[in-house]
């Protein structure tokens, strides 16, 4: 009698869209703007960086994912369409020892895929705090945390932006927060790799962008919320 009540319980929320699979949306989030930018099926929506076609190899779609394929090279891909303020999460995982990251403010006037990087990476091959997984790669670190998943677990994770107010969250926990052209933000930016980029560390309207390290790193449930 308890296990069909339960029964009953999951397929009434199933239904209700309470719950929705990876790759879907519920009604709730529908009604509330998200849009999903990969359907679990296909790779429209993306291209490669500075190309209109997406890559012939180094990608694919298997089994309801987005998957880069180790050890070949397809080139870093963006979403076709272009985010300014917005809340942006999806779902990863990586094998050990590998090496990942999701860039948002992608434009291609710059002269390559130069933008703000969410870090993904297996934390025991990093020394640098601000090479760490959800750091904003080479300029900030994340807090102390524990919410990284083993690899070979999916990770949650999201980026909001809001405003001038950047915030980095992983598995349900906010690790990092920045404001947009900012003192601390200029400091660390003028300290780092990309001290030479012309408005690097501010606010502007860009592509989406899933970055080719060679190393396997698997998405699902891509999906994004622009605000007003």
């Amino acid at each position: 009698m308890i296990l069909r009540g339960l029964l009953a319980a999951s397929l009434l929320c199933w239904a209700s869209g309470l719950g929705a699979a990876p790759n879907e949306l519920t009604s709730a989030e529908r009604a509330e703007g998200w849009q999903l930018l990969f359907d679990g099926k296909t790779t429209a929506g993306w291209r490669s960086f500075k190309k209109q076609t997406f890559p012939d190899k180094g990608w694919v779609v298997e089994q309801g994912t987005l998957k880069k394929v180790a050890d070949v090279q397809g080139g870093d891909i963006i979403t076709t369409n272009t985010f300014e303020q917005f809340d942006l999460r999806w779902e990863w995982k990586i094998p050990p020892k590998a090496n990942n990251g999701i860039k948002y403010f992608i434009t291609e006037e710059r002269g390559g895929p130069i933008g703000h990087e969410y870090q993904m990476i297996d934390d025991s091959t990093v020394n640098n705090p601000k090479q760490r997984t959800a750091s904003f790669y080479d300029v900030l670190p994340p807090t102390e945390h524990t919410a990284l998943k083993p690899p070979g677990e999916w990770n949650q994770s999201r980026v909001l932006v809001q405003g001038d107010r950047v915030e980095h969250w992983l598995n349900g926990m906010k690790v990092l927060e920045y404001e947009l052209g900012g003192e601390k933000v200029k400091t660390a930016v003028a300290a780092s790799k990309f001290k030479d980029v012309k408005g690097f560390g501010e606010r502007l309207k860009g592509h989406i962008l899933l970055t080719d390290h060679r190393d396997e790193a698997t998405f699902r449930s891509i999906k994004i919320r622009e605000l007003r």
